[in-house]
């Protein structure tokens, strides 16, 4: 779980329209997180970059996994289309307990390693997930319902490509700061933003998430914290 002091940025969803005879184009631009202290964050490629608006579901790798790794979800954020079912490997020499909580809840119970279960997610939306014996493990899904998405490199690039010209909603999603909304409308010749889509992180502070129960973790979590 996470608590941000300030509020988030208004949402507003703007309808997609398409224009006849036009060849799909690209979106391309740079994210910038600001940390306390006026610092850029060096996890820039763990942003979600983003365009709401009906279109074709994008197509997931042949087995995309979250593995379980060093007490870590690796990678720690995915990005899937809806639909598709994730695995999540134990590569630990220990026993893990995989769960989400909220709408997404699931649990999929304690298995050691070399052992593999999964998840198949069907609605957009973020999903936050945890380990129920490590505190300090948290992972990030965020399943899309279409095929325009974008992971940054690590100096906050991205590129969104086929998106037909229309206008749009572009949301950036980073997991320490508010989410940024902004509306756009893509050409016939593709939209290179010249402006960094700043995100706003000074205000992040940490707060420990609760087990599968709802329930503290106990005295473990103080020494497991990020």
């Amino acid at each position: 779980m996470r608590k941000y002091l300030g509020a988030a940025l208004a949402v507003s969803v703007a309808a997609v329209t398409f224009a006849p005879g036009r060849l799909p184009a690209q979106v391309s631009g740079r994210v910038r997180v600001t940390e306390s202290g006026g610092r850029t964050a060096t996890d820039l490629g763990e942003a979600v970059v983003f365009l709401e608006g009906r279109g074709p579901r994008g197509a997931a790798s042949s087995r995309p996994e979250m593995a379980l790794d060093a007490r870590q979800f690796r990678p720690r954020v995915l990005v899937v289309p809806a639909g598709t079912t994730v695995q999540f490997p134990n590569l630990d020499p220990f026993n893990h307990n995989v769960f989400a909580s909220g709408g997404a809840a699931f649990d999929l119970g304690l298995y050691g390693r070399g052992e593999s279960r999964n998840r198949r997610f069907s609605q957009a939306g973020l999903v936050r997930v945890f380990c129920n014996i490590h505190p300090r493990m948290v992972g990030y899904i965020v399943v899309r319902d279409n095929a325009w998405y974008a992971q940054p490199g690590a100096d906050g690039s991205f590129s969104i490509a086929a998106v037909p010209p229309g206008s749009y909603t572009l949301k950036v999603w980073h997991e320490r700061a508010p989410e940024l909304t902004r509306d756009i409308t893509v050409p016939a010749g593709g939209l290179a933003l010249t402006e960094p889509l700043a995100l706003d992180a000074s205000g992040y502070r940490f707060v420990q998430h609760k087990d599968k129960n709802g329930r503290e973790y106990g005295s473990g979590a103080a020494r497991e914290r990020y």
